[in-house]
């Protein structure tokens, strides 16, 4: 069997300010090809530091304030979307947002992207909505597992990683 260049996306939610976590949920997913990132917000203090250097896009969620985290995300090299955005990963549109602004979702389904991510609920999901398939990663605080996934947008191939 040959390698496939497809991209593969680790996607991370709702650490809130969990570092440690953080650091062991990047290593297991660039262990597994991950070279792009997502983070669909509640980062919470201290975690940007652990997504500086990598391909990281993100937004914020509720519990983050973009006001401070902002200009110092965008200062460290990340690619900010708040509240939300769109990617263009191998041909397919990925739209992300952390879920609690019913507006920004709104107009993730009316782009009519291919993936719509998002956080918010601590729940990991994955299932077809109006024609677009909505993909929640988990989260890396109050949830039982703690999950991140691993996502490979041109094939649809999504798996949970639980992080210890």
């Amino acid at each position: 069997m040959g390698f496939s260049n497809h991209t593969v996306v680790g996607v991370l939610s709702d650490s809130h300010g969990q570092c440690a976590r953080v650091r062991v949920a990047i290593e297991l997913l660039r262990a597994r090809g991950a070279s792009l990132f997502l983070h669909l917000g509640d980062v919470g203090d201290g975690v940007l530091d652990e997504l500086a250097g990598f391909d990281c896009h993100l937004v914020f969620g509720n519990c983050d304030d973009p006001r401070s985290l902002d200009q110092y995300a965008r200062d460290i090299g990340l690619h900010v979307h708040h509240p939300g955005g769109i990617v263009d990963i191998d041909g397919k549109r990925v739209g992300f947002t952390h879920g609690h602004l019913v507006e920004e979702l709104e107009r993730l389904f009316v782009s009519r992207v291919d993936y719509i991510l998002h956080g918010h609920t601590h729940e990991r999901s994955d299932a077809m909505v109006d024609g677009i398939r909505v993909i929640n990663p988990g989260a890396l605080h109050r949830a039982r597992p703690l999950t991140v996934a691993l996502f490979t947008p041109a094939t649809g191939c999504i798996e949970s990683i639980v992080v210890t």
